[in-house]
């Protein structure tokens, strides 16, 4: 049925396309920005664009911050700014408890952000020192064809050993990512992806921030007991990481009360998207895919979906202090090494049974009767090198989550942005406790009455 509305709809689009259709390749290409969807400037404009000076940290932008990450050396040579990645494998502690023999660059696995200016110059060397050969795709980047990196089509293989230059000028700025494009399944599973920042050359006063956050979301399987991580796995994941490290592993994320926030996302999972909630904060989403969202069009939202291969951008202002929870909505995700083969206890009344077994097992108990919380802090064994359900102590209790969990503190006073400012100390009447029976009564409220 065809309404009022669908009417002038249906309308506009069909005089849209016949004025497009009217119109030759030529004039559609001179439109200019927003004139018309081949714009010359869809792909960041002409491949010779002459580079500009190397934008300087301090001077053309603020440093982002890559929580139990950082930045990727850089040391600039007439006048381009040169990038050593080291492609190797690494040791790396995803939680206390849990180490896993992972691949990495720069001596970090998934948190080493490479940081520059639009408009620089960028040479980058990648050097392999893995047993296989690789390469490095350069995600949502403008450049040369032979300089993006995916095997066998764009450039041949980097065999062991050997060193590649990678060489173009900046002509976009936002946030990207990088990664292997050589048996890519294996090798991002095995945590070779990183964060890709390029800063604006001349910002708009509403882009600059106090405090400018890098965060890249990943998943991986890793057996109870084991040491590395299994790339052939394809859905249940048990391992979910922010910058390499699940909960309690992850660093907070530390802001003065009044700071201008911005949180980079970016998403290289094998095949989950991550809803991202922040606790106590209404937030807009500035930015997707390294592109800027006018200010006009940017949307508030309380959690923002990061898709696989996305990157987005969300910001806020940092004016609710306290120790405010960010996860992963997935609640399967904020749990460390579980598995959907646990047999399902949830109500289960096991009577004398623990003192039945205990006679055949020492120390058997029966677990999962009342849900999964509070198990991560029971003493008991579990396997040599894994976390099960391992959360950690909070300030009132223990925290029962893992996994793509972190906190954001926001504090009045803050000595220092790298240090850990430890728990928030709350205000006197500011934190939910006991009902005492004075104000059940009188507010009638009776615990004991049955639902109306």
């Amino acid at each position: 049925m065809l309404t009022r509305r669908g009417l002038f709809t249906t309308g506009g689009v069909l005089a849209g396309g016949a004025v497009a259709a009217a119109l030759p390749p030529q004039a559609l290409a001179a439109a200019g920005p927003g004139g018309g969807v081949w714009d010359k400037s869809y792909s960041g404009g002409p491949v010779d664009r002459p580079a500009l000076s190397p934008g300087l940290p301090g001077r053309d932008y603020m440093p982002v911050v890559t929580p139990n990450g950082g930045p990727l050396p850089v040391k600039v040579v007439d006048g381009v700014k040169v990038f050593h990645l080291v492609a190797e494998e690494i040791e790396h502690e995803f939680a206390p408890g849990l180490v896993a023999t992972c691949w990495g660059y720069g001596g970090r696995v998934n948190a080493t952000t490479i940081e520059a200016v639009e408009g620089d110059r960028v040479r980058i060397y990648l050097t392999n020192r893995l047993s296989v050969p690789t390469t490095v795709h350069w995600h949502g980047i403008y450049l040369p064809n032979g300089m993006d990196g995916v095997s066998g089509l764009s450039q041949r293989p980097i065999r062991p050993g050997e060193t590649f230059r990678y060489e173009w000028t900046l002509r976009q700025s936002g946030t990207f990512m990088y990664h292997s494009h050589h048996d890519t399944m294996t090798q991002e599973a095995m945590g070779l992806i990183g964060m890709l920042v390029i800063h604006p050359r001349d910002p708009a006063p509403e882009q600059r921030v106090d405090r400018d956050f890098a965060l890249l979301l990943s998943e991986w399987f890793i057996d109870p007991g084991t040491h590395r991580p299994n790339p052939f796995e394809m859905t249940d994941f048990n391992v979910l990481t922010i910058n390499g490290r699940c909960f309690p592993g992850t660093a907070p994320l530390v802001v003065r009360t009044g700071d201008r926030v911005r949180i980079r996302f970016g998403n290289l999972s094998a095949t989950d998207h991550h809803p991202i909630h922040l606790h106590g904060y209404r937030f807009r989403v500035a930015a997707t895919d390294g592109e800027r969202i006018p200010l006009s069009a940017q949307w508030p939202e309380t959690t923002v979906l990061v898709g696989v291969g996305q990157t987005r951008e969300i910001e806020f202002v940092a004016d609710a202090p306290g120790d405010w929870a960010m996860h992963c909505h997935m609640t399967h995700h904020v749990m460390n090494q579980m598995g959907h083969a646990i047999p399902n206890m949830v109500g289960v009344d096991p009577g004398d049974l623990d003192r039945s077994v205990g006679s055949l097992l020492p120390g058997y108990m029966t677990m999962g009767q009342g849900g999964m919380s509070g198990m991560g802090g029971m003493p008991m064994a579990v396997p040599e090198n894994s976390i099960p359900m391992v959360g950690a102590g909070g300030p009132f209790d223990y925290i029962d989550m893992g996994g793509m969990f972190t906190v954001l503190k926001v504090r009045d006073d803050l000595a220092s942005y790298t240090e850990d400012p430890g728990w928030y100390d709350h205000p006197p009447g500011t934190v939910a406790d006991l009902a005492g029976p004075e104000e059940l009564a009188r507010d009638g409220v009776d615990p004991g009455a049955k639902p109306a």
